[in-house]
């Protein structure tokens, strides 16, 4: 019996495979410029996609779980490769453990991201938004005027949020909290 598991997972991960395979390296390779470490993300991927595809509970949802998959593995590349500074997380309803893991995903995700920033746009946005300085602060810090580390921080801000937009749809409550998300149709760039 385990034998006929193993062999429909493999037929899986194939059909995966072929269906995918293209569309997730241009993926991988708009979010790592280095040919040579996006094909080692796109193996690393489809080992995950292997041992996780009895997971899947919905098949209709199973290119959102593709590029999750993918999403994470470019995040835990950059990862590796720098130092991460800890996002602050607001803190989730306990008895809501999806909104605590959409939190997290999101998170990881922004992480990714700030890796799309030239050196002091991401400085920008570390400095203030995760390690709480004031721009005025900031202005001092690094030896600016109040006006250009304004600047600074606004111009960040907006391509941050440009990369985020241009990666992933966002569904939005009514108070504009995120309450779902997931990545725009790699086709489509």
């Amino acid at each position: 019996m385990h034998g006929m598991e193993d062999e429909k997972t493999s037929i899986a991960v194939e059909q995966v495979y072929e269906r995918f395979d293209s569309d997730l390296m241009k993926f991988i390779g708009r979010n790592v410029r280095d040919p040579d470490a996006a094909e080692d993300i796109l193996q690393d991927v489809y080992l995950k996609i292997h041992t996780r595809i009895g997971t899947l509970e919905d098949e209709e949802k199973i290119r959102a779980w593709v590029y999750r998959i993918a999403r994470n593995a470019i995040t835990d590349h950059y990862r590796a490769k720098t130092p991460v500074v800890q996002l602050v997380e607001s803190p989730a309803d306990p008895s809501d453990p999806a909104e605590e893991d959409l939190e997290r995903q999101l998170s990881r995700t922004v992480q990714g991201m700030l890796e799309g920033l030239t050196p002091d746009h991401r400085q920008a946005i570390q400095l203030t938004e995760y390690e709480g300085l004031t721009q005025q602060e900031l202005a001092d810090r690094l030896g600016l005027s109040f006006s250009g580390a304004k600047s600074r921080v606004q111009r960040a801000r907006i391509r941050l949020k440009t990369l985020l937009l241009d990666c992933c749809h966002f569904e939005l409550d009514r108070r504009g909290k995120v309450v779902n998300y997931y990545d725009r149709d790699p086709s489509l760039h």
